[in-house]
Order: C-alpha cells, then sequence, then structure tokens
C-alpha cells in the first residue's frame, strides 16, 4: 500500500484525525447524500449508498447524521454537486489525485490549482497521472480480527483478489464492481470493517526524502482542509526511516 495507507498512518500519528473530526463527518454527509440522490435512497437496494453509509458507520459517524444525509437527498433539499477528479504532481513529482465533490466548478478548479502552486506542485490534465493508479476496492481489518490465514480464506471465499498483511492490519482487494458484495460476505465472516472504500492504488511509486515528504505533507493537508475535497491518493514512497522523523 505505497502512499495511500501510509499517509493515513501519517495523519493519525499527527493526531490530525481527531481534530478534524467535523470536517470527516461534513465529506461522508455529502457522499451519502450524492449517492442517495443517483439512486434509491434504501442502502439495501443502492450499492453506491450501502458503502457510503458502511465507511461512515467504520469512521463512527452518528446514526442520526447518517439518517439527516439520507432525508436531505430524498426531501430535495440537497445541492446539486457534481464529481470531479484533478491530476498532477506533487514535490518532487509524486503523482496525486484529487477527488472533488462541488456545485460550483470554477471555485473548485481555482482553489485546488493554487493549493498545488503554493505548495510545490502543478496541476495537470485530467488522464495526466491517473495511468500510474488502479481503481480497486479496498477492504480494512485491524489484526485483532484473527490470523493472515483466517483473514485470507474468508478474503478467498468472498471472492477477494489479494490480501496484504500489514502492521497496521489486513488490507484486502476487490475489483471495484464487486465491493460491495465482497464488503457484505465478510462482514458476515470476520463482523463490521475498519474502513471500505474504492481507491486509486498506485502501480508505480515516487521516493522521497524527509524534505520532500515533509512538503508533501503540507500540500496534502491543504487540500484536504478544502471543504470540496473528498478525498486525497498520492504514489509517494518512503523509507522507515524518514517516516520516523515525520
Amino acid at each position: 500500500m505505497a502512499g495511500h495507507s501510509k499517509w493515513a498512518n501519517i495523519q493519525h500519528r499527527k493526531g490530525r484525525q481527531d481534530a478534524a473530526r467535523s470536517k470527516l463527518f461534513s465529506k461522508l454527509s455529502k457522499e451519502i447524500t450524492v449517492a442517495a440522490k443517483m439512486g434509491d435512497p434504501d442502502p439495501d437496494k443502492n450499492p453506491r449508498l450501502r458503502l457510503a453509509v458502511k465507511e461512515a458507520r467504520a469512521q463512527s459517524m452518528p446514526k442520526e447524521n447518517i439518517e439527516r444525509a439520507i432525508k436531505k437527498a430524498t426531501g430535495g433539499e440537497a445541492e446539486a454537486y457534481e464529481e470531479i477528479r484533478y491530476e498532477g504532481y506533487g514535490p518532487g513529482g509524486v503523482a496525486v489525485i484529487v477527488e472533488a465533490m462541488t456545485d460550483n466548478r470554477n471555485r473548485t478548479a481555482s482553489s485546488v490549482r493554487s493549493i498545488f502552486a503554493k505548495h510545490g506542485g502543478n496541476l495537470g490534465e485530467t488522464g495526466s497521472v491517473g495511468f500510474m493508479f488502479e481503481r480497486m476496492g479496498q477492504i480494512v481489518y485491524p489484526l485483532s480480527v484473527g490470523d493472515y490465514e483466517t483473514v485470507f480464506e474468508a478474503a478467498l471465499e468472498a471472492g477477494a483478489e489479494d490480501v496484504e498483511d500489514t502492521d497496521d492490519g489486513y488490507f484486502i482487494y476487490t475489483d471495484p464492481t464487486e465491493l460491495a458484495a465482497v464488503s457484505t460476505q465478510l462482514e458476515e465472516a470476520l463482523g463490521p470493517s475498519e474502513s471500505t472504500r474504492l481507491i486509486w492504488q498506485p502501480t508505480t511509486t515516487t521516493e522521497l526524502d524527509l524534505e520532500g515528504m515533509r512538503k508533501l505533507m503540507k500540500l496534502i493537508e491543504a487540500l484536504e482542509d478544502d471543504d470540496d475535497v473528498q478525498r486525497v491518493t498520492t504514489n509517494f514512497e518512503a523509507s522507515d526511516e524518514v517516516l520516523a522523523q515525520l
């Protein structure tokens, strides 16, 4: 899991997740509302909504917040959000994918471009870095759920493509179209996951030194602080020594 999971771990060590909980809930609510508006408001009949709700629960989002986000879509109160993907390069030539939901394309494009420029990166055209990533489903379980063989067999039975055993948990990968089905079957075998989402998995990575990592972290933090940005993925790679110094 180059880039994606390591950044999540860095965030956790820096304590940013708790500090940004309200912003996180806002982004999760937006995803739930959009998913409910685009399809059936019943999660059992809407795979995208089911995944959004599952991810919100995994992040300890209150039930009333989830219900409010769905009701907003069905009540006709929801803004007309547009999903946009931005691609560019960060410090050290690291590839960056920014996924956004916005009701004002010009505002968001201007903001994202400004953040890239301010933090030593540059925004490219759509497709400029996308070829360095593969769209996949990712399900995360804590190590406490069982040993590797137990998790691997459950994942294989559920139709997953791969299982990665790390110090931070089990990362289970699926075809993006099978994520909802695989996660449902895994939940029956292993219980609720820590996270269930579609990700951009790097197929090639760019290694950074300590200074490069510090610059990249500032870029990612600035992007994630933008209300229109849903998630940021990079293809950075860094040594354990560099990560330990952050």
